[in-house]
Order: structure tokens, then C-alpha cells, then sequence
């Protein structure tokens, strides 16, 4: 089973446990549920403290290479509230 590192916790998970935040060649930032989306991805579990701790450590934006802006982490959070996993 292949593992993952969340950016937030740091521990290793099965791959399908993690959710993959991807970063397209067209520098948009999205969830990427299939996990097949081409782009630079990043893994973090479904919990809000683990987003936040990314969020708060820079984590998430090290792994993407790239700032995050405002506006794509509130949608991030929006989109997590809405697929229920947080």
C-alpha cells in the first residue's frame, strides 16, 4: 500500500486515507480527489487541525511551492467542509 506524508501532522498514511491538494502547471490550487490530476501535489489528512497546522506552519506552500493566497485557502476549507471530512 503506498504511504503519504501529511504536510500537517507529519505521519505517514496509507495514500487513500490522505487527501491530495494539487498545484496545476497553470498554478491553480485545487483538491484533487482522483489523485491522478497532473500538477505538484501535497497529502494531508481530513481533519481541519491538520489544515491548519500546514496552513500555520507554511507546510502546505513549502510542498506546492508556492503561496497560498486568502481566497484559495477559505475555498479550501469550504470544500472540505463540503465533502464532509472535516
Amino acid at each position: 500500500v503506498p504511504q503519504r506524508m501529511c504536510v500537517g501532522c507529519q505521519q505517514m498514511k496509507p495514500k487513500r486515507e490522505l487527501i491530495r491538494i494539487v498545484r496545476t502547471p497553470e498554478e491553480e490550487i485545487h483538491i484533487d480527489p482522483t489523485g491522478k490530476r497532473s500538477g505538484r501535489g501535497a497529502y494531508i489528512c481530513p481533519r481541519r487541525e491538520c489544515l491548519e497546522q500546514a496552513l500555520k506552519q507554511k507546510a502546505l506552500g513549502r510542498a506546492l511551492k508556492t503561496v497560498i493566497p486568502l481566497e484559495i485557502v477559505e475555498s479550501l476549507q469550504e470544500e472540505l467542509a463540503e465533502d464532509g471530512r472535516t
